[in-house]
């Protein structure tokens, strides 16, 4: 087994990095600019109504300065050119359009200057075109208009030297909360990254040491291979155990396989031996090679042939590759004619014979599901020495069937062999489906049940649970364990 592991373009710690800072800026991005633009619609109508309410200021201030005689011209350019400073341009007419005083005629210079001060401000800093805007408002006195107050600003509205101030401050403030968020977003990116990056790269590490080592690549260093971490995320957790549970596997898989090589040298290797004795010791003139002798070696021979062929079956069974000849028949009459072979010898062991078929219609390979149940038969006759063997056809308790109209719903059946045998032992229960498995070691590997008669190669139950897994069906064996307590085997189909 071999496995190539391309390198990535981009570490995964990388790539998380990189899309938690990218995400979290565009989210700082958007979030900034969302403030801003609402800070600055809120802040731009605040300074609106300011405006507002300083031009009606200036009006009452202007107002005030009316005698029922006149307007005080010396008070009011006091007031005026204050005025001009904070960006107001103020002239005060009477009621009949004369002009009392006027910020420009004073001083042009002054006014011009505080305008292009605030022009360059507005369009140079922040960005907004303007232009100067002029407002008239009258002057009342004792409920009657005596004059008219006209304001010079420039419009639509003006940020002064302290409101600007601010609104830098406030720009500073949201840029500096921004870089900071940045950074500790990076930090904890960094930190969540590489806590998820890790399991996974002991993962993959884990898996190329696994790959490595059942490839051949590692001679004898490190054949557990565990990720020993408790990882508390669930995902990660279920990684770290499925990994583990490969390795697990293929360490039990690599056993199996020696244990089969193993096995098959030691099937083939005593009919080989006596067949290499009896052929040398005729060679030798030790033995004359009468019938006797060769009908020996015929019956070696025999024997091989059957195991080959056994393991040949096991193979294409399990890799799909044997047809299954399906056609509808009477599961009862599949059972009885596999019955029928074991009745002289069940009768002369004194074992009843307990038969509860049905009529059980299915589809299948007749002969196929015949060699299951011979093989199945011929274990429970052999490894039972006293009561009896009971062989039924049940229909499953599964509620949901009944419900179904289809065909397929209404042929499902179970066939049960149960016998009052030896039993199997509870430690080798879940083993009896293996190749050249048997339970019972002290016999010579030739008294267990092992798929065939005593002394078998010990693949018939494999065979059997291949044969109904190609069906689409299960095969279970239960077993007490104690002696003379038997075994049941279902299958059902």
């Amino acid at each position: 087994m071999s496995a190539r592991f391309a390198p990535a373009a981009v570490s995964l710690k990388n790539y998380l990095v990189m899309t938690y800072v990218l995400f979290i800026g565009l989210t700082l991005g958007v979030l900034t600019v969302v403030i801003n633009l609402f800070t600055g619609v809120i802040f731009n109508a605040l300074i609106k109504d300011n405006i507002a309410q300083k031009s009606e200021e200036i009006v009452r201030a202007v107002g005030s300065q009316y005698s029922g005689r006149g307007f005080d011209a010396r008070s009011i350019e006091a007031m005026g050119m204050y005025f001009v400073h904070e960006g107001y341009i103020v002239t005060v007419e009477d009621e009949a359009g004369r002009v009392v005083w006027d910020a420009r005629s004073c001083d042009m210079r002054q006014c011009a200057a505080v305008l292009g001060r605030i022009a360059e401000r507005m369009e140079g800093y922040f960005r907004l075109d303007g232009a100067v805007q002029t407002r008239r408002y009258p002057v009342v006195y004792a409920g009657r208009t005596v004059g008219t107050v006209t304001i010079e600003t420039y419009g639509p509205f003006f940020y002064s030297e302290t409101e600007t101030k601010f609104l830098t401050s406030i720009n500073r403030l949201l840029l500096m909360a921004g870089v900071l968020c940045a950074l500790i977003s990076a930090g904890v990116s960094m930190a969540l990254s590489r806590a998820i990056a890790l399991p996974i790269n002991k993962a993959g590490e884990a898996a190329r040491q696994i790959a490595k080592i059942h490839s051949g690549g590692v001679n004898g260093e490190r054949r557990t291979i565990r990720i020993q971490d408790r990882y508390k995320t669930r995902e990660l957790a279920g990684l770290a155990g499925s990994i583990n549970a490969l390795a697990e596997e293929l360490e039990e898989g690599e056993r199996r396989q020696k244990r089969l090589m193993s096995d098959i040298a030691h099937e083939l290797r005593t009919p080989l031996t006596c067949l290499q004795g009896d052929i040398e010791a005729m060679i030798d003139g030790v033995y004359m090679p009468d019938r006797k002798r060769l009908e020996s070696c015929h019956e070696e021979v025999i024997r091989l042939i059957t195991l080959v062929q056994d393991l040949n079956t096991l193979t294409c069974l399990e890799w799909e590759t044997a047809p299954l000849n399906k056609t509808a028949f009477d599961l009862a009459k599949l059972v009885r004619a596999a019955i029928t072979p074991f009745a002289s010898a069940a009768l002369e062991k004194g074992i009843e014979l307990r038969v509860n078929l049905q009529e059980s219609p299915i589809i299948a390979d007749y002969d196929r599901l015949k060699q299951v149940f011979i093989n199945l038969l011929s274990n429970a006759v052999a490894y039972t020495d006293r009561g009896s063997v009971t062989v039924a056809i049940e229909r499953p308790h599964e509620p949901f069937l009944a419900a179904q109209e289809t065909p397929l719903a209404a042929h499902r059946w179970s066939v049960v062999v149960a016998d009052t045998g030896i039993g199997i032992p509870a430690d080798d229960l879940p083993h009896i489906f293996e190749r050249l498995y048997r339970s019972d070691k002290s016999r010579g590997r030739g008294g267990g049940k092992d798929g065939g008669a005593a002394g078998g190669a010990g693949v018939g139950l494999t065979i059997a649970a291949a044969i109904v897994h190609a069906h689409n069906g299960t095969i279970s064996a239960v077993s007490p364990g104690d002696g003379g307590a038997g075994s049941v085997f279902r299958v059902s189909l």
